[in-house]
């Protein structure tokens, strides 16, 4: 099955995805300051470069992107038709680093969150945020 855009379209269109200050980071991210959690941005010093990385409750989280970071059983998760095997390779890569710096952070005491891109939509976006606020509080009990 062929791309339903030209390739120069398709181009311009992958070059505008941003790897960091998404809009789902950005809405965690503003969500945690109104709460008054203060953090860190993507620590170069850590494994995996964390999105945000709260040094106080010893977490990390990582917002994902359903689709660059393989989620499985989403439904903004789908192979594309096109070069399948390599993009299959690219995110089953994408994948395993994401496991291999979770364990490297959690050998380090770092408690690690990952939200996911469709958890912050608007039907689950409320549930999730104060899932996080609750993980965090529960984080900082236990440390005491």
């Amino acid at each position: 099955m062929a791309d339903v855009h030209s390739k120069e379209v398709r181009s311009f269109n992958m070059s505008r995805i941003r790897g960091k200050n998404t809009k789902p980071e950005v809405l965690v991210r503003k969500f945690l300051f109104s709460k008054g959690f203060r953090y860190r941005l993507h620590d170069k010093k850590l494994p995996g470069k964390p999105d945000i990385i709260l040094p106080k409750y010893k977490t990390v989280i990582f917002v994902h992107g359903c689709f660059w970071h393989s989620h499985d059983g989403c439904k903004y998760f789908v192979l594309p038709k096109t070069r399948t095997d390599w993009w299959a390779n690219k995110l089953l890569t994408n994948k395993n680093k994401d496991l291999q710096n979770e364990k490297l952070l959690a050998e380090q005491g770092w408690k690690v969150l990952t939200v996911w891109e469709c958890e912050l939509k608007s039907k689950t976006k409320e549930e999730t945020l104060v899932k996080i606020e609750e993980e965090l509080w529960r984080s900082l009990n236990q440390s005491r």
